[in-house]
């Protein structure tokens, strides 16, 4: 498994540290091609890019279990030019798929994960619990 997101100090362990563990199920990575991601955090979400042009949104699937975010599209293609007497003088199809899954930070709120997909674009966001946002320091006074 391969860590996307680094952790920011050596001395302290990183809550980030095994955040999008990005692994295959299926087979080995020379085999399948799988769509570029980019991961982004602000104090409220972090958010996913997925590069998958020519799909639509009809061919993906989207899922958590277990803390798992797994993203996969399956897209089949036919064409056919003519059919004479049972035999075709040109015939192509073209099946394509991907899987992704990334383990997800307990930070992050499962039950309201947003999708879009826009211009071969898949976007996720993912919002963090309330708790962990960013707060205001809070002055203690000395009794």
């Amino acid at each position: 498994m391969a860590t996307l997101v680094r952790s920011f100090a050596p001395s302290f362990p990183s809550l980030l540290e095994n955040f999008f563990n990005d692994f295959e199920r299926v087979a080995p990575a020379h085999q399948h091609s799988f769509p570029a991601v980019n991961i982004l955090e602000d104090e409220n979400a972090y958010k996913l890019e997925l590069a998958a042009p020519g799909l639509k949104k009809e061919d993906f699937k989207i899922n958590v279990h277990d803390n798992v975010l797994t993203v996969s599209a399956e897209q089949k293609t036919e064409t056919e030019e003519t059919k004479q007497n049972g035999k075709y003088t040109r015939k192509e199809f073209n099946y394509s798929s991907f899987k992704r899954s990334f383990t997800l930070p307990k930070t992050v709120d499962s039950d309201k994960i947003l999708a879009s997909y826009n211009d071969g674009v898949l976007g996720l966001e993912l919002p963090k619990k309330e708790e962990a946002k960013p707060r205001e320091p809070r002055l203690i006074e000395i009794a």
